[in-house]
């Protein structure tokens, strides 16, 4: 598969960015967490209001703001929210996002589990990615969306260490996918570039490499083994 290539992206300076992170469960709190403590400068939000978000707040320093506010000035937008959660999103999220914002889906459809049947992905035959596309107007990189909460906070590791985890990252916005790589490069994980939105489909659910601790060659070798079927439990 050409479009898959594993490698850590070019280096850069590290610099202090504006972060908003849409979703406080597991993925969105450890982000949180981890990227207020490489002295990134974090907004989060959930759809309970910024009152509950006190003790997270607390603990790492990030802003706790409405959802409405999150993506404000921001240079990376996580959304992180169950895949049904969605279309309830505000209209116009991104309006005050900085030019060329990156925007990073950690989504999932769990039709059985949580969503149930979403008749865009079901119908159209579209992967999950480009149906949050379609939802919020923009452009998204798919990540996360099969590691392990906890994994974020104890599987960092230096860049060339051998035990250091890939991620596949997927998108089509080449300049917002390498902000991500960057960004995933300084929380101290590889990763591999998965293709395009329409190539997402590689690190859903059920794939080889959904939930895979492995460096760029196993992530690169799973993504490559995927079907495009779905597999019965993750239909609706």
């Amino acid at each position: 598969m050409d479009a898959v290539q594993g490698h850590r992206p070019p280096g850069r300076a590290r610099r202090v960015m504006k972060i908003g992170i849409i979703g406080a469960g597991n993925i969105g709190g450890n982000l949180t967490r981890r990227l207020t403590a490489l002295g990134h400068e974090v907004s989060v939000a959930n759809s309970r209001g910024p009152h509950t978000l006190t003790a997270l707040a607390e603990e790492t320093g990030a802003q706790p703001v409405p959802v409405e506010e999150a993506a404000r000035g921001a240079e990376v937008v996580v959304v992180t929210v169950p895949l049904k959660a969605v279309p309830d999103l505000p209209s116009g999220l991104l309006d005050g996002a900085a030019e060329g914002v990156a925007v990073i889906d950690t989504g999932n459809y769990y039709p059985r589990e949580r969503d149930g049947r979403i008749a865009g992905i079901e119908d159209e035959g579209i992967t999950e990615s480009r149906w949050t596309e379609r939802q919020i107007g923009h452009p998204v990189i798919k990540a996360f969306n099969g590691t392990y909460a906890q994994d974020i906070l104890d599987r960092p590791r230096p860049a060339g260490d051998p035990d250091r985890m890939a991620l596949p990252v997927a998108g089509d916005d080449e300049a917002a996918k390498r902000t991500v790589r960057a960004l995933i490069d300084e929380l101290g994980f590889d990763t591999v570039d998965a293709g395009g939105i329409d190539d997402s489909w590689r690190q859903q659910p059920a794939t080889p490499v959904y939930g895979l601790r492995a460096g760029t060659d196993g992530v690169t070798k799973a993504l490559a083994e995927a079907s495009a079927e779905r597999t019965p439990e993750f239909r609706g």
